[in-house]
């Protein structure tokens, strides 16, 4: 090799050398200016009940920075639209429901396009001991704003009845008992142990008033563990006989019982009713029943043939199946004319 290539392949060498060091600073200021995680890994939600003509509004803990959200299911329940803020950032994202349990009263969010969320640490709900000193973060009183209520755990593995203003009640046990000032508002929301690590998931009424609980000075809250259980399993697509995964069915009347109506179904003709069933008390225009031709006044017998007992059962029946399937509805007219006509359920809101 000459000269002249020795010094040129120096200098070759010499160039590329200062360019991997240019290439490892660059790379070392950009891991130092690295995104900040956003907010503080607790959200509010806000919800628009179309349908009732109503709103609500809660909290929710974000478990992922891609904007997996826990939250209450009776948050979301009835939602035509969920919108989730970070507080204090000017952030909203429009959310999506992937799954809920209306049992456990746990529901789990997607929001869309988001990213570099903060998370929170989760701590050991089974660790927890009474007299213990906790912290509620909520969204209290439906504000928009965080606020934080701190108390001690006063019992462990409570069980309380839980009803919404339809008249479903709902059993939920082994939940953390607390008196920290939880309200309405904070459902979903965290509770911290002293070392900021999530215990467990909140539980109080909705802002909307469609979720009471019983009538006690203390809050309750679901062990995280339990909580995270459900959000693992609709996170793995897996439906039960107690978790919904994906789109709600949605049938589109609004029924109550029977027995509530008149004779044969008419409502308050004061004769009162000795016909089993669910009595349509209202249909949504354009939904499913309604384009199948039911009215206010019929009185739902059976749905695939099973019979139709109370209105609850409707729902247990619809939640079991998906957007678009096809069922046969057997009803009383008005006129206690016995009939059957074939539906075919459209998408709804969360139940």
């Amino acid at each position: 090799m000459n000269a002249f290539r020795r010094i040129h392949l120096k200098i070759v060498l010499l160039v590329l050398a200062g360019l991997a060091a240019l290439a490892a600073g660059a790379g070392i200021a950009l891991a130092g200016r690295a995104a900040v995680p956003i907010g503080q890994g607790v959200v509010v939600i806000e919800t628009n009940l179309a349908y009732q003509d109503a709103a609500a509004a809660g909290t929710g803990i974000v478990l992922t920075p891609s904007g997996e959200v826990l939250t209450n299911n009776h948050v979301i329940a009835g939602a035509t639209t969920v919108k989730v803020v970070i507080p204090n950032t000017g952030r909203s994202y429009t959310a999506r429901v992937t799954g809920y349990s209306r049992t456990a009263d746990v529901a789990l969010l997607q929001l869309q396009n988001a990213s570099n969320l903060k998370t929170l640490r989760t701590g050991d709900a089974a660790a927890l001991t009474v007299g213990q000193a906790v912290r509620a973060l909520g969204n209290a009183g439906g504000t928009g704003s965080l606020s934080s209520a701190s108390g001690t755990i006063t019992g462990l593995s409570r069980s309380i009845t839980a009803s919404d203003d339809q008249g479903n009640s709902e059993q939920l046990t082994g939940l953390i008992e607390t008196n920290a000032g939880v309200v309405a508002g904070d459902s979903g929301g965290p509770l911290l142990d002293t070392t900021g690590r999530i215990v467990g998931m909140d539980v109080a009424a909705s802002a909307s008033g469609g979720f009471q609980m019983v009538e006690t000075s203390d809050a309750y809250a679901i062990p995280i563990g339990k909580a995270l259980t459900i959000a693992k399993q609709i996170d793995s697509g897996k439906s039960s006989a107690t978790v919904h995964v994906g789109a709600t069915a949605f049938l589109g009347v609004q029924v109550e019982s029977a027995a509530s109506g008149g004779y044969g179904g008419y409502p308050g003709d004061g004769y009162g009713s000795t016909t089993a069933g669910a009595l349509i008390a209202g249909v949504v225009p354009s939904g499913p029943a309604a384009t199948a031709g039911l009215v206010p006044g019929d009185v739902i017998t059976a749905i695939n043939g099973r019979t139709i007992s109370s209105p609850t059962v409707i729902s247990s029946i619809v939640l079991q199946l998906k957007p678009g399937a096809k069922v046969t509805i057997t009803y009383s007219d008005q006129t206690g004319v016995s009939q059957s006509v074939p539906v075919t359920l459209g998408s709804g809101p969360p139940q």
